[in-house]
């Protein structure tokens, strides 16, 4: 599947996932609409699909924020931009869009797969809204289940007083949503940790020898930023971090 497809699939995958579906709208008897014939066939109006599509895109947003790999790309690009001290460089545009193409990879295996057993299905009219549902629910869930710590997920357990549960399926969203967002913090600081520390001795080298030479009113942050910015130029910085990023992701495919 080409890269391209993946945001209709992103979409397409959000609104099978969380809107009110024909087939979900039956105890909605304000949404039906039977024919004369008395066959019990219903019918919807082309304003109620509109209606359900844009209540889908109004949400699509915390979804990338809250079931993606965008938080700890997006945090840890952040703490590497003011480790080097350069500022608004790159632009918050820019890491925006950054965070989105890489968790766009990261999260390929799992889209691809959504796509072929839960999403193409259900738009060909081959399978019903809820059995869709189900199927990307599992693998998202498998995604989710990967990448959030055992720990995190006791937490939000315990506080939510269910549990324990016999497979990673019948984990409910409400505890699995905010234990993956909590564990994918606490990951975003300790990689933004580790890459804070290189640029921070710099700093304190640079002050070190500026205090020796007894140049006291020359800024160590201006003095130290060429260096910072030609240490992170040699080791090809931007391909170390973004390798690490997605290495540090589990696809969550046959879990």
């Amino acid at each position: 599947m080409k890269t391209q497809d993946f945001a209709r699939i992103f979409t397409v995958t959000s609104v099978v996932l969380f809107t009110a579906s024909p087939a979900l709208a039956q105890g909605l008897p304000a949404l039906e609409i039977t024919s004369p014939g008395g066959n019990g066939e219903t019918k919807y109006s082309l304003s109620l699909q509109i209606l359900a599509l844009m209540t889908a895109l109004t949400v699509l947003p915390s979804i990338v924020l809250g079931m993606s790999a965008f938080t700890r790309i997006i945090i840890v690009l952040s703490i590497l931009r003011q480790a080097l001290g350069t500022q608004q460089t790159p632009p918050n545009q820019v890491l925006v869009a950054i965070a989105l193409f890489l968790g766009f990879f990261v999260m390929q295996p799992m889209l691809t797969q959504v796509y072929e057993t839960a999403v193409g299905p259900y738009l060909d009219g081959n399978m019903a809204a809820p059995e869709a549902m189900q199927k990307a629910r599992v693998l998202i869930s498998g995604f989710l289940i990967e990448n959030t710590r055992q720990n995190d997920l006791m937490m939000f357990m315990d506080l939510s007083g269910s549990g324990p549960y016999a497979s990673n399926d019948e984990v409910p969203l409400s505890v699995m949503l905010p234990a993956f967002i909590t564990s994918e913090l606490k990951t975003a600081f300790q990689i933004g940790f580790l890459l804070f520390l290189p640029f921070l001795v710099i700093d304190m080298v640079i002050a070190s020898i500026l205090m020796a030479l007894g140049m006291m009113m020359l800024s160590p942050m201006l003095v130290s930023l060429p260096f910072k910015l030609l240490l992170f130029v040699l080791v090809d910085g931007w391909a170390l971090t973004m390798g690490s990023l997605v290495n540090s992701f589990s696809s969550g495919i046959g879990a």
